[in-house]
């Protein structure tokens, strides 16, 4: 399994390793998996959940942010030798040499990184880390090939549970009927709240029943569909989640 190696400065603090279903949180508070006492870090600042064969980095609106490799991210699929950069604090992801990791070109497929443009908390962790800038590059737009390839996505509690979700199902339901796929609780809460529904074309979002109203973005939705976009933020009562999206495995030609 891969490991988490704490450090300050050059100092290293800690070793955590990361199993297959982990979810690991991280922030100043005690209750986190990795505790970074430093009043730069946020109380919980960031996570790290396995979801498939990968890890995925998620930021929890931390108040500084946080980089991985020089950029400001809200997400990022973790790869070998990746720094996270929280505070003045590090943390660098990395394989064992014996150990079976994702292929590289798997890697490259569901990479996933928002970055914001940040100058000045660049200028602040390019003391610590001499590993290059790559140059953000524009997503290639997909080939015609008359079919379209299915889609994976993903959901990442940030309140009301834990863990990442894959989107299996053609229709995923939320509300408080323990039927439900996803589990909300509250009397304002429908038995069936909202759904997100899996197509060719993407997941969409629609509100169902309930006092409560969902909403995307801090905007209510309606019961007409919504397609969900990278790293959208879902909220009906006490629960929150995110969406990340994930590319299609290429097939390997015989």
């Amino acid at each position: 399994m891969p490991k988490i190696t704490l450090k300050f400065k050059n100092n290293i603090l800690a070793d955590y390793h990361l199993p297959p279903e982990c979810s690991l949180k991280i922030g100043r508070k005690k209750d986190n998996d990795i505790v970074v006492d430093n009043l730069a870090v946020s109380s919980h600042h960031g996570k790290i959940d396995s979801v498939g064969d990968g890890f995925v980095y998620i930021d929890l609106k931390s108040k500084n942010g946080s980089i991985i490799n020089q950029q400001l991210v809200s997400s990022h699929w973790l790869q070998d030798g990746d720094v996270i950069h929280i505070g003045k604090h590090s943390l660098t992801f990395v394989y064992f040499e014996s150990e079976v990791r994702p292929d590289d070109k798997e890697q490259n497929e569901i990479e996933r990184t928002m970055a914001i443009d940040t100058n000045e908390y660049r200028s602040m962790v390019s003391q610590n880390d001499s590993r290059p800038k790559a140059a953000a590059q524009p997503e290639p737009a997909p080939a015609d090939s008359g079919k379209k390839k299915p889609v994976r996505g993903y959901v990442t509690y940030l309140a009301g549970g834990e863990g990442t979700l894959a989107l299996k199902q053609k229709v995923t339901k939320i509300g408080k009927d323990a039927a439900c796929d996803i589990v909300v609780r509250g009397w304002k809460i429908g038995k069936t709240a909202a759904t997100i529904s899996r197509t060719r074309n993407g997941y969409y979002f629609s509100y169902v029943s309930g006092l409560a109203k969902p909403k995307v973005n801090d905007k209510n939705a309606s019961k007409k569909p919504l397609k969900l976009n990278e790293l959208d933020i879902i909220q009906i009562g006490p629960l929150k989640l995110q969406f990340i999206g994930k590319k299609p495995k290429k097939q390997k030609a015989n």
